[in-house]
């Protein structure tokens, strides 16, 4: 037969309920009170990073500043950075889950290309994709440059065949560099969205 258990028990019981530590003074419930020893046991899934990288949300607009955990040079948590003046901390639900943007076990490592009429994705090699890419920047520019106005007289010196949209996400040194490139290139139309 179980005893009764004694009234100096009774009371240590009694005070390690959370409402009774929280009226003997933690009024707002925000440390002992809400301690058990499960709690103490834990630890943030961020103690065991071997670095913390600042960066910028890849999603909208917005630019919302990021904390990426990485341990072992895998990232491991992705929270948000404080120190932002834009987010102040905070990341939507599609930010706060960008870690499985980089540990996707479907994410691509290699230029992925399609050859016109084809059906099928062929794999190439980072400077094949580049020197693609530059050697049609640089068709279209030479097909579509006008040096002249429809008048014959007025300089243009510009293409209407190339054109930049940027995205707030770009910082003030990328969208510089870009403003540069492009209008290097003789481009006219070079517009960032930025609401930031």
């Amino acid at each position: 037969m179980a005893s009764k258990p004694s009234v100096r028990e009774g009371l240590k019981v009694l005070r390690e309920l959370p409402l009774v530590r929280q009226l003997e003074g933690d009024p707002l419930a925000l440390g002992r009170a809400v301690r058990s020893g499960r709690t103490e046991r834990l630890a943030p899934r961020t103690a065991t990073a071997d670095k913390v990288v600042d960066s910028v949300c890849p999603y909208c607009a917005v630019g919302c500043g990021q904390k990426i955990y990485v341990e072992n040079e895998q990232v491991t948590q992705v929270e948000g950075d404080p120190a932002s003046p834009i987010s102040r901390g905070r990341l939507c639900p599609k930010g706060a889950a960008s870690r499985q943007l980089v540990n996707a076990p479907t994410r691509e490592y290699e230029v992925k290309y399609r050859r016109p009429g084809c059906t099928e994705w062929e794999s190439l090699a980072l400077d094949d994709a580049m020197d693609m890419i530059a050697d049609r920047v640089i068709a279209t520019r030479d097909l579509t440059w006008e040096d002249k106005g429809p008048d014959g007289v007025t300089k243009h010196h510009r293409t209407l065949g190339i054109a930049s949209l940027g995205g707030a996400t770009l910082d003030n040194e990328e969208n510089y560099l870009i403003k540069k490139l492009f209008t290097a290139l003789g481009a006219v139309q070079i517009e960032n969205q930025a609401r930031i």
